[in-house]
């Protein structure tokens, strides 16, 4: 509206130079086509006296002085105006960016200078408006009016223009931090494309090996909207939204990518492994088979208490086998039919169920060895023993007149559990499996105490 305003003004004052020049002219050439007696006696008259003008007196000079006062208010007014604008463009930057209470106070406080600009721009508006320095008539009074008034609102332009510089420095890490933000954009959202590509890219290759991906292809059709909403740009969204949603796209489209360069490698890990695990349940049928001989063994030879824990291992061996065989079925069937992820949770199942029977059905065999060692000769277990805790007890009194009561305790009690192991084979059938694992337990507990010891000795070195 301003720069429309004076516009308007400098043409008024065209046209009005332009009226002056066309009477000039008239009155030009009505003198050259005076008869020549005439044109002797009215050109001095026209050169001399009342119609002539003082080109370089004192009112010329006040002339120039107000028009000097109007140019500099008028490159004041333009300098003003260029600023307002580049603050504008900066606060816009802020604000598309940064949400922070500072950021708001910034937009606020931008506001309150767009109304004291139009204040001092309506001022100066008016100043130039008032004074026509073009007229013939002027004299030397307005002629200082006018400079008067334009000096004091070039004086007003410049105060402002003043403020609104510092107020500008004031938001040079806002803008700094929201420049950094938007040089994001293109280059976040450019990697998202680029992701969505290489996966569209995966998923084409692994088509060609007759694989099909399906779950992976539906997740990448997922990603469609969020590539939309990319494309609709930081102006729709936010900057700090776009970024996000780039770097989420990007993200998912990796790992889609990933997983379709694996997938040839998955189907054949998952062929190896039905292979592997059948045999696997194969060769624990076989093996359960053979737990009821040593069951047999361990009831003949040793008290209950010995072998009760382990009477149900045939039938579960069984069962598990079963279950793991229905689970490699399920595997092979998810396998044929390309469900990856199905295929590999049957497969982790079975594998889980074999363990636990290969585990119950080694135990059986295990006891029978472990009881016809100890009792053929209890003393190597007594000893083996009673070394663990002497050794215990050695670095626990290391260095110490008397030992530390956290660590003497626990090993003073070892001792005393591991007589009453002792002590507890006595009679025509001991339970030599009780003693077995109350010696095993008394090992476990200096083991603790000395781990122990050792920590706190390491911790007081540092």
């Amino acid at each position: 509206m301003t720069a429309t305003h004076m516009q308007s003004g400098r043409e008024d004052r065209r046209r009005a130079r332009g009226s002056r020049f066309g009477r000039a002219a008239r009155e030009a050439v009505g003198l050259v086509l005076l008869p020549l007696p005439l044109l002797v006696a009215v050109a001095p008259m026209a050169f001399a006296g009342g119609g002539t003008r003082r080109w370089f007196g004192r009112g010329e000079s006040q002339r120039a002085d107000a028009q000097a006062a109007k140019d500099a208010a008028a490159a004041a007014f333009y300098e003003l105006d260029s600023a307002h604008r580049d603050l504008r463009i900066s606060v816009e930057t802020i604000t598309a960016v940064d949400d922070s209470p500072r950021a708001r106070q910034a937009a606020a406080e931008y506001e309150s200078f767009g109304r004291r600009i139009d204040q001092v721009s309506q001022g100066y508006i008016t100043a130039v408006d008032s004074h026509d320095l073009d007229r013939d008539d002027i004299d030397g009074a307005a002629l200082a009016r006018a400079r008067a008034d334009l000096t004091r609102a070039r004086e007003e332009l410049e105060r402002v223009r003043g403020e609104l510089d510092w107020f500008a420095q004031s938001l040079a890490p806002l803008l700094q931090n929201a420049e950094t933000q938007l040089a994001r954009v293109a280059p976040a959202v450019e990697q998202a494309r680029q992701a969505l590509l290489a996966a569209s890219n995966a998923l084409d290759a692994v088509r060609g090996q007759g694989l099909r991906a399906d779950d992976l292809a539906a997740r990448l059709a997922a990603l469609g909207p969020e590539l939309t909403k990319l494309n609709q740009g930081a102006a729709q969204h936010g900057v700090p939204e776009t970024i996000r949603r780039a770097e989420e796209v990007q993200r998912q489209a990796g790992a889609i990518g990933s997983e379709a360069e694996r997938l040839p490698a998955t189907a054949a890990e998952i062929d190896r492994r039905l292979v592997s695990l059948r045999t696997r349940a194969d060769a624990i049928t076989t093996r359960a088979q053979q737990v009821a001989p040593v069951l047999s063994e361990l009831r003949r030879r040793y008290s209950a208490a010995c072998w009760q824990d382990l009477q149900k291992v045939p039938d579960q061996a069984v069962t598990s086998v079963e279950q793991a065989r229905t689970a490699l079925q399920e595997a092979g069937q998810a396998r044929t039919e390309q469900r990856w992820a199905d295929a590999t949770s049957r497969l982790a199942t079975a594998r889980a169920l074999l363990n636990t029977t290969d585990e119950a059905v080694s135990a059986a065999g295990d006891r029978l060895r472990r009881l016809d060692a100890v009792a053929a000769d209890r003393q190597q277990e007594i000893e083996r023993t009673r070394f663990a805790v002497r050794d215990a007890q050695r670095l626990a009194m290391a260095g110490r007149s008397t030992p530390d009561p956290r660590h003497a305790g626990p090993l003073d009690e070892a001792v005393a559990r591991l007589d009453r192991a002792v002590a507890g084979l006595e009679g025509r059938h001991p339970d030599w499996w009780h003693f077995l694992t109350e010696t095993e337990a008394v090992r476990e507990t200096a083991a603790r105490v000395v781990q122990e010891i050792r920590d706190e000795r390491g911790g007081a070195a540092r």
